[in-house]
C-alpha cells in the first residue's frame, strides 16, 4: 500500500474548504432591511420608551446570532447633526435625520442595491414600502410577521457557547454612550 502524502492535496483541499465555507455563509445569511419604529411596538416595546431603539437593537443582534442573519434597521427622527450609521455585529443601525424618513431611506437603499435587492427581505407594515420592495423584486414581510420570526428564532437557533454573547460589555457601553449623546 502506497503512503498518503497530504502535502500534495493540501492546497486543493484548502481551496475546497474555503469554497464550502463561502457557500455555507452565503446560503444561511438572510439579509433584512427593517423599519425600526414600525417593528418596535410589534415586539412588545414602547415607542415612548427612552431606550426603545437600543432595546430593539439588542433583540435584533440576538436574532442575527441565532438565525445567521444580517440586518439593516432604519430609525427616523435623528436630531440635527446626529444622523449616523452604527454597526454592531451583523446589525447596522441607520439613524435618519428628522427632515427625511426611514421609509425614504429604505427606498433609496433598495434602488442603490439594484439587482442584489432581490436577495433581501424588507420588513415594514407600510404598504408603500412593501410596493417598493416588490418593484425591485425584494421580499417583504410585515412587522408582525417578522416579530413572530424573532420569537421562533431561539427554537431554531444554534447552541450558544460560553464565548458567544449577544453584545460584549464594550459594545453595550458604546451603544449607551451613543444614545446618551443623542439625548434620548
Amino acid at each position: 500500500m502506497a503512503p498518503i502524502h497530504f502535502e500534495d492535496g493540501f492546497p486543493k483541499m484548502q481551496g475546497m474548504v474555503k469554497s464550502a465555507i463561502r457557500i455555507f455563509f452565503s446560503s444561511t445569511l438572510m439579509p433584512y432591511l427593517i423599519d425600526g419604529h414600525n417593528l418596535i411596538p410589534k415586539v412588545g416595546l414602547r415607542l415612548d420608551s427612552v431606550d426603545d431603539e437600543l432595546d430593539l437593537l439588542v433583540r435584533l443582534q440576538e436574532f442575527c446570532r441565532l438565525r445567521r442573519a444580517q440586518v439593516e434597521v432604519y430609525f427616523d427622527g435623528a436630531p440635527a447633526g446626529q444622523a449616523t450609521t452604527r454597526k454592531a455585529g451583523m446589525v447596522t443601525a441607520h439613524f435618519v435625520r428628522k427632515s427625511s424618513s426611514a421609509d425614504a431611506a429604505i427606498e433609496a437603499r433598495l434602488v442603490k442595491m439594484k439587482k442584489t435587492a432581490k436577495n433581501w427581505t424588507v420588513v415594514s407594515s407600510d404598504a408603500r414600502i412593501q410596493r417598493a420592495a416588490g418593484a425591485v423584486q425584494a421580499g417583504s414581510m410585515s412587522a408582525e410577521e417578522f416579530a413572530q420570526e424573532m420569537v421562533k428564532a431561539p427554537s431554531r437557533g444554534l447552541t450558544k457557547s460560553k464565548s458567544d454573547s449577544v453584545l460584549s460589555p464594550d459594545e453595550v457601553e458604546e451603544w449607551l454612550v451613543f444614545f446618551e449623546k443623542r439625548g434620548r
